[in-house]
């Protein structure tokens, strides 16, 4: 079942996938409204693009339960929710950097078991289904996903997210500047998604943010964790207020300079 809910969410991903990149105009987008700060932006096309995931699933699916960045949750019968980011990465979206992803993820009873994530910019896309592996798809080839061998912390790449909130923002930053001296250096594209799949394609050695929803993290989280990466959060779990993620190798060492550092 698992596998029929991962061909859902990509075949659904895809079309949202091309139904954004064919509506967006050029230059920079309009912004529809802002959600916690005046940076924290929402357009017509995230919208428009959520009514359409949310109609072909449930044109497939119609018992199961909706959890969306854009709209009202739907309580379902089956033990199935999807879970949805119709554009992760907005701001990015906007001035048109090319790093913005769809993302679906499908729980049951409460477990993602299924994600797919595609990057809508440049098509490229990843997946995962619990137990089965994560992979990034070249075509109709899966090409599978595995966390390489960590280097020492010291040269390790971290990647890394900021609040929209001002004051969580300056708490967040003074945190990166007491991790720095500790690492290689960070990265951030602008969307979580798209970091935990470069995180699970081995493009970076960590990942921590902080204020991620579930729905920026359920899809590629399932990817990196199926790679082989510890995906946590402070208390066991990731969750809005943490998320965190390494090679088994390296996680203990690398949690505990996260939580030293103050995030």
């Amino acid at each position: 079942m698992s596998h029929d809910l991962y061909e859902l969410a990509r075949q659904v991903g895809l079309e949202a996938s091309a139904f954004v990149r064919t509506n967006r105009p050029s230059g920079r987008v309009d912004v529809a409204a802002t959600k916690s700060s005046a940076t924290d932006v929402v357009t017509e096309l995230d919208r428009a693009c959520e009514r359409l995931i949310r109609e072909r699933i449930f044109a497939a699916r119609p018992d199961d339960g909706f959890i969306g960045e854009e709209g009202d949750d739907i309580v379902g019968t089956t033990g199935v929710d999807w879970v949805v980011d119709p554009i992760d990465g907005t701001v990015n979206f906007v001035h048109g950097i090319p790093s913005y992803a769809v993302s679906i993820a499908a729980r049951r009873d409460g477990a993602v078991v299924a994600g797919h994530v595609v990057n809508i910019a440049t098509g490229l896309e990843w997946g995962a289904v619990l137990g089965a592996g994560s992979w990034r798809h070249e075509g109709d080839q899966k090409v599978p996903l595995t966390a390489p061998q960590p280097p020492p912390l010291a040269q390790a790449i971290i990647a890394t997210g900021f609040n929209y909130v001002p004051e969580i923002r300056a708490r967040q930053s003074a945190a990166v500047a007491k991790l720095l001296p500790h690492i290689a250096d960070i990265r951030r594209i602008g969307s979580a998604a798209l970091e935990l799949c470069a995180l699970a394609e081995g493009q970076y050695d960590a990942y921590v943010e902080q204020g991620l929803h579930v729905w920026d993290r359920a899809a590629a989280g399932l990817v990196a964790t199926e790679a082989g990466f510890v995906v946590t959060g402070l208390d066991g779990e990731p969750d809005e207020r943490m998320v965190m993620a390494a090679h088994p190798d390296a996680a203990a060492e690398y949690f505990d300079l996260v939580r030293a550092c103050g995030f």
